[in-house]
């Protein structure tokens, strides 16, 4: 095992030379990049996990990390605390290039204190907050701690509030993302939730705010820290965490690829790409992909990977919710989001969880000037007492809002069926939608025709010697009166209806002509989002 290099002795003031001086510097800067021992860096990789300064290398462009603080030292007492010092407090923070664009970052060093929040660590993450605000550009918080450092008592509490409050000031101006690659427990788990994205990695990452000891303390229910609080159990069931991988490579290479269809603050737009996939390229595919009757399934990612440019996508919560797809893309060298109803889950119904997850979606694209593209095949809101009471409407009104409240280029289309009022929710015109096509197997409506048959003729059905020769009779007579594809266009409520084929060239141009669009909003503090 290589030997630790010995703490260089300051030399005298008045006989030290530059030289000497610069000699010293050297051994303590490489002291606090090698961590405080072999054995507590083996220890990192025996769990899994890579150090601090490994997560930011793969972070980053090659030699493009700048660290700041790196020497810098807790002056708390007591407790043992004065006899350990270390540099850099558990934390590296800096900025760097990530393809070529200004990103800030911090990283726990879970080898010093376990990666536990003092005061001078805290001030360290509070200085990159501002840094990144100041500079505009995105920060990336690489989370591996034990929460508060006990031993310093209540100056750790208050160095968690000033991270918490720099989420909530930088939140909608500069992009945040959290990256949890180990323990994130207690008050600790408050940042991820506030920033716009979380990564997790399975088997390493736990987030929660009270651990299983507490837990079955205080409900005799016994769970594991991966089941309580491990990457797949928000991935896929709290909906906390956007991303869940298998490692810590592929995770931070997802961190950089997102990064890249970011813009780096709320007055820039999205970096554009060349758009070398044809503008006016024909999907034909999509004739064939949409099954004509509305109660047969399709995966609708499938729809939109035939659309955007090479048929490429990243979706964010693609494991939470799944009756609702949250993507970005490009179409045309530019960045868009994407909102599509998902009929291969739930058939694609709106539910809390879709709501909350498109609303929130919605809101970040609105934020950062990404163009909204909204795909639509929703026969309405999942019906039932749990949804009910769960508080269907005030979650059903949060994507309601969103989508009122967002000013950037708004393009629906409606593939197929469009019911009540999840119709009105996702994106209609009735609600500021800049642009709505429709396909020739569109149905706009209040409901299915069926149902709808049920209601409108429900006394001359009963009444009827053949009731359900009768019924048969009405479903039509209501079919083609009021659910033809071309009712909605022939009202103004669709701006056009297109051949399927068209898709991806009549999106673009959209796009195209709504890029210089500005909408002031009315004079207000703030509105009241209903939360």
């Amino acid at each position: 095992m290589k030997s630790a290099e010995p703490s260089p002795r300051p030399t005298a003031v008045r006989h030290a030379s530059l030289r000497e001086r610069t000699a010293e510097l050297a051994v303590l800067h490489r002291q606090a990049e090698r961590g405080p021992s072999e054995k507590a860096t083996e220890a990192q990789h025996a769990k899994g996990k890579l150090t601090a300064r490994e997560r930011l290398e793969l972070l980053f462009d090659e030699g493009s990390f700048v660290e700041i603080e790196g020497l810098r030292r807790h002056r708390a007492t007591g407790f043992g605390l004065e006899d350990k010092r270390p540099h850099s407090d558990g934390v590296v923070t800096g900025w760097g290039h990530v393809h070529g664009r200004t990103v800030f970052a911090y990283a726990h060093d879970f080898r010093i204190f376990g990666g536990a929040l003092g005061e001078a660590h805290a001030q360290k993450i509070h200085k990159v907050m501002d840094l990144a605000q100041a500079a505009g550009n995105p920060v990336v918080g690489l989370c591996d701690g034990a929460g508060a450092r006990i031993q310093e008592g209540v100056t750790a509490l208050a160095g968690y509030g000033g991270i918490f409050t720099r989420n909530v000031r930088n939140s909608g101006v500069i992009p945040q993302i959290s990256v949890v690659l180990g323990p994130c427990a207690g008050g600790a788990a408050y940042s991820p939730a506030l920033t716009d994205f979380v990564f997790m990695v399975r088997g390493t990452s736990q987030m929660f705010i009270t651990g299983p000891d507490v837990v079955q303390a205080v409900t005799g229910e016994h769970v594991t820290q991966e089941r309580l609080g491990g990457a797949d159990s928000h991935a896929a069931v709290s909906g906390v965490a956007g991303f869940a991988y298998d490692d810590e490579e592929s995770c931070l290479e997802d961190v950089r690829h997102l990064l890249s269809l970011l813009p780096s603050n709320n007055r820039e737009l999205p970096p554009a790409a060349d758009p070398d996939d044809p503008t006016d390229r024909r999907c034909e595919r999509l004739l064939d992909l949409v099954p004509a009757e509305p109660n047969q399934s399709y995966d609708m990612r499938d729809v939109i990977t035939e659309v955007v440019d090479h048929g490429e996508f990243f979706e964010v919560h693609a494991d939470w919710a799944r009756n609702v797809v949250c993507a970005f893309s490009r179409l045309g060298g530019q960045v868009v989001g994407i909102v599509a109803n998902q009929p291969a889950a739930l058939a694609g119904v709106l539910d809390i969880h879709a709501s909350e997850k498109a609303a929130r979606f919605v809101q970040f694209c609105d934020a950062f000037s990404i163009p909204l593209v909204t795909l639509v095949d929703v026969p309405g809101f999942l019906p039932g007492v749990d949804q009910e009471h769960g508080g269907v409407i005030r979650h059903g009104a949060k994507l309601l809002y969103a989508y009122c409240n967002a000013t950037v280029p708004r393009i629906s289309l409606v593939l197929r069926k469009a019911y009540g009022g999840a119709y009105i929710v996702m994106d209609s015109r009735s609600i500021g939608t800049d642009v709505a096509l429709a396909w020739p197997s569109n149905e706009i409506a209040v409901m299915g025709a069926e149902g709808a048959a049920n209601v409108i003729f429900r006394r001359e059905i009963a009444a009827a010697a053949d009731p359900e020769s009768v019924r048969a009779q009405k479903i039509k007579e209501y079919e083609t009166e009021l659910m033809h594809p071309y009712y909605a266009a022939e009202r103004g409520l669709v701006d056009d209806v297109i051949d399927p084929a068209d898709t991806r060239t009549r999106l673009i141009a959209a796009l195209s002509m709504l890029r210089t669009k500005h909408v002031p909003l009315p004079g207000r503090k703030h509105g009241n989002l209903p939360l």
